[in-house]
């Protein structure tokens, strides 16, 4: 595994530094009229923030300032930009206005900092000699006070293993703007938060029409957020290049449509670094056809990563999913078409075409160890913190 130390900075209002190549026209603002030229508008050189070309007028300049140190783009992940040099390796990706860059010499590191200094302004990120540890307690605390639950009791958990989450159209309606507010914030959180990750996603479909049921909910990811906000994920240094997946689903688990959860996370070595949880596009007729769609899905994100890492200039072998379904498994490895899966769309079952050509080896793995049970329902107390202590979520 390469040692490569991080850092990250934000830009300041980033989008004010992009370029614009189009003709923009803008009115005067109220209250700074020109009395000689009331009625004249303003031409834009450069974007401002609500422009629909803003964000991409961000990028070329940060794209073209990168390029011109020595950068090129990455080939699966245009905002990921390599430069390699000798036996150097350094790294820069791009999230909006946030930059996460490393490399493996010290120097390139010392002289990419050197550069980005006299354009942007850095922050770091907590590194220390043996790993990495990642969290967001100062943006807890702050989407904590946001919403005025200081004072509120924490929760173990995020969401009520009794309390179902519908529409509940006869509830009584909410502020959608506050609503989606909460949401919003919480849905940010859930980059270093694998442990909020289903909650708020199921929360997030009752967005068009809230009621005061799901403000509940939601209120209670926030209390829970309270009560875990030193929780953050390790990444430690002396880990493999092997990718494995953890793949599960909740059949018919929706209440309103019937609908199946897909939930997996994904690891590099020991470390934990994609994680999802997603309702099927499709009803499922049984638990082996919600599995088996949720194992592919699980692929279909191990083969980006995979090409992912290949632009690192990490190599890495064969792919492992463990499912605990095994009737799931065994429709993956017989390529006979079986009647009772006509039905279901053909790009789910690429994932035969993996198994018979060695690319993915699809494991079983018992429900007790089902790393991926987090991702597709509610549980228990007990369940929830033995999951995520195994997840790798700690405190430092």
């Amino acid at each position: 595994m390469m040692k490569i130390k991080l850092q990250q900075m934000d830009v300041k209002s980033a989008f004010l530094n992009g370029y614009l190549t189009e003709e923009v026209y803008v009115e005067q603002p109220k209250g700074f009229e020109d009395p000689r030229k009331p009625d004249c508008v303003y031409r834009l050189t450069k974007a401002l923030y609500g422009l629909k070309q803003a964000p991409r007028a961000w990028y070329e300049r940060l794209t073209n300032f990168l390029c011109s140190k020595g950068f090129t783009r990455g080939g699966v992940y245009k905002t990921l930009f390599i430069k390699k040099r000798d036996h150097e390796l350094t790294l820069a990706q791009i999230y909006v206005d946030d930059i996460i860059f490393g490399s493996t010499s010290d120097y390139a590191q010392k002289q990419f900092v050197k550069h980005m200094q006299e354009e942007f302004e850095m922050s770091m990120i907590k590194q220390k000699v043996d790993g990495i540890f990642i969290s967001q307690e100062k943006y807890a605390r702050n989407l904590v006070k946001k919403f005025g639950l200081e004072d509120a009791k924490g929760a173990r958990t995020p969401m009520s293993t009794t309390d179902r989450v519908s529409k509940d159209e006869n509830g009584r309606s909410v502020d959608p703007t506050l609503y989606r507010s909460m949401i919003g914030s919480l849905l940010y959180l859930t980059t270093s938060g694998p442990d909020i990750c289903y909650s708020v996603g199921l929360c997030a479909r009752f967005q068009s029409s809230p009621k005061e049921l799901h403000v509940k909910s939601v209120k209670r990811i926030i209390r829970y957020v309270k009560n875990t906000i030193n929780l953050g994920i390790w990444y430690a240094v002396n880990s493999s290049n092997v990718l494995a997946g953890y793949s599960d689903a909740d059949w018919a688990g929706d209440a309103d449509d019937r609908k199946s959860t897909s939930g997996g996370c994904f690891y590099l070595g020991t470390n934990l670094v994609s994680w999802y949880s997603k309702k099927q596009n499709s009803i499922s007729l049984s638990t082996a056809e919600a599995e088996y769609i949720a194992a592919g899905s699980c692929c279909a994100q191990l083969l980006w990563m995979k090409q992912m890492l290949a632009d690192y200039g990490v190599p890495s072998g064969v792919l492992t999913v463990y499912c605990d379904n095994t009737s799931a498994i065994n429709i993956s490895k017989n390529p006979v078409q079986h009647s009772r899966m006509k039905h279901i769309d053909i790009r789910h079952h690429f994932i035969r075409e993996l198994v018979e050509g060695g690319k993915v080896i699809l494991e079983y793995l018992s429900t007790e160890n089902q790393l991926a049970d987090m991702f597709t329902k509610s549980l228990d107390a007990k369940r929830f913190e033995f999951l995520r202590g195994a997840l790798g979520l700690c405190c430092i």
